[in-house]
């Protein structure tokens, strides 16, 4: 997609073709790039194109989709849907797949909004990423990059168990619904949907309590409750993403399920 543009451009540089039909610039009709002033042909010359190369692996429902988002010029990809098209493979399948679970929907109350953009998709690859390696998370390098990483090593792993990390999500997501009548939503605006931060904390932090204890059982609402709790400071909206604070708010959880 977008060769014929760039070999148009090719061919203009190349003096082989003509600008014609011009309203704005009208004087330039007919003008090829050679007659162009130097300073314009330099300029021209510096500009950069930025482009999204698929893989052959990208199946043709996502080449088809990156294809009329690009060319409808006004919306410029986000980073779940440059990924969902550059990083294809098993593991991005299953992101996915398990996006589209109904339950999981429900219980983080996506807008239609978020949903177009993908939010979704990015939540679930923000559970496992965090997850299985929230230790080595470094604020220098980003948490974008820090989940591109991730996923690219996931599809590529050969290790790779897509049923234990499916079982993992579902098991996550049932207890929450189990012991949380707000789903992942907690303090003042809990009919809203969930914040990243909050969402990545408590999944996380119920996930890694799970593995210490399959049987777990909670009872009560302290976790939650911004009065018997420090969970609404350590995931308010302007908590950073330093290595430090993730660690914190991520264990928090786990140790307040596990009665740490």
């Amino acid at each position: 997609y977008g060769t014929q543009r760039i070999r148009t451009l090719s061919r203009f540089i190349n003096n082989e073709l003509k600008l014609t039909n011009l309203d704005k610039l009208g004087k330039l009709n007919n003008f090829k790039f050679e007659d162009l002033p130097l300073s314009r042909q330099r300029r021209f010359n510096r500009a950069t194109i930025r482009m999204i190369q698929l893989t052959e692996d990208a199946d043709e429902e996502t080449r088809r989709d990156l294809f009329e988002r690009i060319n409808t010029g006004s919306v410029e990809l986000n980073e779940m849907e440059k990924r969902r098209g550059i990083l294809p493979g098993k593991f991005t399948y299953l992101v996915e797949e398990l996006s589209k679970l109904p339950k999981f929907r429900e219980l983080c109350l996506f807008s239609d909004a978020a949903i177009a953009r993908r939010d979704p998709q990015e939540f679930v690859l923000r559970f496992f990423a965090f997850l299985n390696n929230y230790q080595n998370f470094e604020s220098k390098v980003g948490v974008s990059k820090f989940l591109d990483r991730y996923l690219e090593k996931t599809n590529e792993d050969e290790n790779t168990n897509l049923k234990k990390m499916r079982d993992e999500f579902e098991t996550m997501i049932d207890f929450v619904e189990e012991h949380f009548p707000n789903g992942f939503r907690s303090g003042k605006k809990s009919n809203q949907t969930t914040t990243r931060i909050k969402f990545e904390s408590l999944s996380v932090g119920v996930a890694l309590a799970l593995r210490e204890k399959s049987n777990l059982q909670y009872r009560g609402d302290d976790l939650l409750n911004p009065s018997k709790s420090n969970f609404q400071n350590y995931t308010k909206g302007d908590a950073s993403s330093s290595k430090k604070k993730v660690i914190r708010r991520i264990e928090y959880v786990r140790n307040q399920l596990l009665d740490k």
